[in-house]
């Protein structure tokens, strides 16, 4: 895919609010580029709206429900699993045009029951009926501006199909109130002390900021085999052969970014768009406009990639291949729970915001930050939901659960050089409407072996080491 200029747009100062909100073609909410360039567009019709209220589609997360699938059937669920993502797409994109809410949920809930049915056939054929899947075939409407209900759960994972490109150059969000400034925000981090027999080493690998353009759509944890698996676009910096369809010898054998070639893990994360009325090289793509991600890709300032100790123990490598992703892109309509990415400013990461965007001064710039599950369960590489096998460390003690031992934390902080203000947004699936709270990240561990426990002995014997 090609790229365009990642300088700061001349457009971007010439950014106007908009302050009317109105539903979008897709059926979410379009603050018609929240920010979008005076003029830019100002001669197209405005979006259509129906009579349903401002709203998007919520449906039971299965994948979650699903936390223990056996390996002769993982591959047939993971398969259903992102054809359920598919058509929560789908009939997303056609809420706009609906006139009640019975004409798209109903069809969405009985395609659904039909593919849970695939997936407990599936699983009954490996010796695992799962109990009562049916009952998580009904959806509903959020509205946009609703809290997500304790418990409510969304869809997991990162599998759509093809959503349309929002109209405005602002897609389907984000909106203004998406936004604060941080100078507003009190500062809120608080992390555990270091105990008698810390691991307090670090270890940093250098992999670049994806200069060379290394993007696909496609989510080789949650959907493997599945093109377009995340209706995002994804950035790519270490491992160069990943894409949906990549094994674990495909990686092993792969080119890296990282400047030390022990390290072939792959790392990716949504892109960050600016909301400046440019087109990509995907605005007619999947991941891209398609899924209603419009405007231009920023290139990160900087990235960071640092593995930490654990502030009460020391910690084990970690086996080649293990998987994780921090972060929920479903947690908009699933709740927060598993949320876990946040954003801040240079000059102010000692405030750390989930739910909303930074309004950094001018001269800061924009921070992500994804701190990863540094637990493991000592067994598995992965699991049937990507979750349990591993565990974040205990917030006030830095204790691991029981069961569980210390790995290197991965850290990763991710910095963008964007115009002060309102009119960026990451990637996001269409019904979860660009909102910040869906960030996320992914790791898959390539490590050469050796490599790995030099990392785990430079963290353990409190050194600093590249």
């Amino acid at each position: 895919m090609g790229r365009t200029s990642r300088k700061r747009s001349k457009l971007a100062r010439r950014l106007v609010a908009v302050s009317a909100a109105v539903v979008m073609g897709g059926g979410g909410l379009i603050a018609v580029n929240v920010y979008a360039n005076a003029g830019e567009g100002a001669d197209q019709p405005p979006p259509q709206a129906s009579g349903l209220p401002v709203s998007t589609i919520s449906c039971p997360d299965v994948a979650n429900r699903l936390s223990d699938v056996p390996r002769g059937a993982r591959g047939e669920v993971d398969d259903r699993l992102a054809e359920l993502d598919s058509q929560i797409t789908r009939a997303y994109d056609q809420l706009g045009a609906a006139r009640d809410k019975e004409s798209v949920l109903d069809p969405l809930e009985e395609r659904r029951q039909g593919t849970l049915g695939e997936i407990a056939d599936a699983m009954d054929r490996a010796g695992q009926r799962p109990e009562r899947l049916d009952s998580m075939a009904p959806c509903t409407l959020r509205a946009v501006d609703a809290p997500a209900q304790q418990g409510q759960q969304g869809q997991q994972g990162e599998q759509g199909e093809q959503g349309q490109q929002g109209q405005g150059q602002g897609g389907n969000g984000p909106q203004a109130n998406d936004f604060v400034e941080i100078e507003s925000v009190q500062p809120n981090v608080n992390r555990p002390g270091n105990r008698r027999g810390a691991s307090r080493g670090t270890f940093t690998t250098e992999c670049g900021r994806n200069e060379n353009g290394k993007f696909n759509p496609d989510n080789v944890i949650v959907a493997p085999g599945v093109s377009n698996g995340a209706h995002h676009m994804h950035d790519y910096v270490g491992n160069q052969a990943t894409d949906a369809f990549s094994d674990d010898d495909d990686l092993a054998n792969g080119g890296t970014s990282c400047r030390n070639q022990g390290d072939k893990s792959t790392y990716y994360w949504p892109v960050l768009r600016l909301q400046n009325g440019e087109n990509e090289a995907d605005a007619q793509a999947d991941g891209g406009g398609k899924d209603q991600n419009v405007g231009e890709i920023q290139t990160p300032s900087s990235v960071t990639l640092k593995f930490v100790g654990n502030p009460r123990s020391k910690v084990v490598a970690m086996p080649r291949f293990l998987r994780i992703i921090t972060g929920d892109a479903k947690a908009f309509t699933n709740g927060d729970v598993n949320a876990n990415a946040s954003w801040s400013c240079t000059g102010f990461e000692d405030r750390q915001l989930k739910d909303k965007y930074p309004i950094c001064p001018e001269g800061s710039k924009v921070v992500r930050r994804f701190d990863f599950q540094s637990c493991w369960d000592g067994r598995n590489t992965d699991s049937a939901n990507h979750r349990t096998h591993v565990a974040f460390a205990d917030q006030r003690t830095g204790a691991c659960p029981q069961g569980f031992r210390a790995i290197p934390q991965l850290v990763q902080r991710v910095v963008y050089d964007v115009p002060p203000g309102p009119g960026f947004a990451v990637d996001s699936f269409p019904e979860q409407l660009h909102k910040p709270v869906t960030d996320h990240g992914d790791f898959i561990n390539v490590f050469d072996e050796r490599l790995m426990r030099r990392v785990a002995d430079c963290i353990n014997s409190g050194q600093r080491c590249t």
